[in-house]
């Protein structure tokens, strides 16, 4: 049987527990999550090395999952947008059972391994597109055709999975194993498999953007401010950087659409908008480079 489904031996009479002792082991239980991501830190490592040179030539991230895993894979996609400017043609997830499989499960669809390498093809992978395939058991069949397919096509494929020795890790270019075991309510891969893979999709789609330039030391400077609150945030980060007030960071910032970015450069080397938006094109985007030029 499965690490993944198979019953805990911490908790069996998990259903006897009163409300504070029954929070407590469910909260406890999600530390090895983030042990099993630390373990897995340098499989994770070498993804991102592999990834980011695709990424930088223009390749997209593609996400492939059923279930909790690809409802994860749905939500790293949707955020890098809003986060760091990234295109939203640039991340794509499928999602087994399709769209409406986000908000209802799809019973099945996760068995086809014909309908996962069809979705898959249908986005036209390329050679410098990054596929990243989630299932915590790590053998479910629409992942695994998808998987075959996008490495018929030569995309860059990276595995993810909560037991060892999956087919998932396996058969990807790049494996990575999250090692949980076995969850609090048996078989449940929502619980602590769901956050470890969540807290890789993190680190590796940051991991990359960071690599792209996207932020200035830790702050994210490409942002697309579509709110209130992220325009507040764009004039905080501008003054954060720059030490500018809040007045003279806003001004500059209407005359650039609010580009952090562009604001900085501006203020700090005390250029035009057009200046700054020049330097930031010939440093690939780095506002560290923009200021050393």
């Amino acid at each position: 049987m499965l690490k993944t489904e198979t019953p805990s031996t911490r908790h069996p009479e998990l259903d006897l527990y009163p409300a504070e002792q029954l929070v407590a082991a469910l909260v406890d239980d999600q530390f090895w999550a983030v042990e099993a991501v630390r373990l897995a830190s340098p499989h994770i490592t070498a993804a991102i090395a592999a990834a980011l040179p695709r990424i930088a030539a223009g390749g997209r991230l593609l996400y492939v999952g059923a279930g909790t895993s690809g409802r994860l894979g749905v939500l790293d996609s949707v955020e890098l947008s809003p986060t760091f400017s990234w295109p939203p043609e640039r991340a794509v997830a499928i999602l087994a059972g399709g769209t409406g499989a986000m908000f209802a499960a799809v019973e099945g669809a996760e068995d086809d391994v014909a309908q996962g390498a069809a979705d898959l093809l249908a986005l036209q992978p390329q050679s410098n597109d990054v596929v990243f395939l989630l299932a915590a058991s790590g053998a479910t069949p629409y992942v695994l055709g998808a998987l075959r397919a996008a490495r018929e096509a030569g995309a860059l494929t990276v595995g993810i999975a909560n037991n060892v020795e999956a087919p998932v890790v396996i058969e990807a270019q790049y494996g990575i194993v999250l090692d949980t075991g076995a969850e609090v309510i048996s078989g449940s891969t929502r619980l602590k498999a769901g956050t470890a893979q969540k807290i890789t999709l993190n680190t590796i789609s940051s991991a990359l953007m960071v690599g792209l330039h996207k932020t200035y030391g830790n702050l994210m400077v490409d942002l697309k401010p579509t709110n209130a609150k992220l325009i507040l945030r764009a004039v905080a980060l501008t003054m954060h950087a720059t030490g500018a007030e809040e007045a003279q960071a806003r001004r500059v910032l209407e005359q650039c659409q609010f580009h952090v970015k562009v604001a900085i450069v501006a203020l700090l080397k005390k250029i035009t908008i057009d200046q700054a938006q020049a330097l930031l094109a010939g440093a690939d985007g780095s506002v560290r480079a923009a200021l050393a030029a």
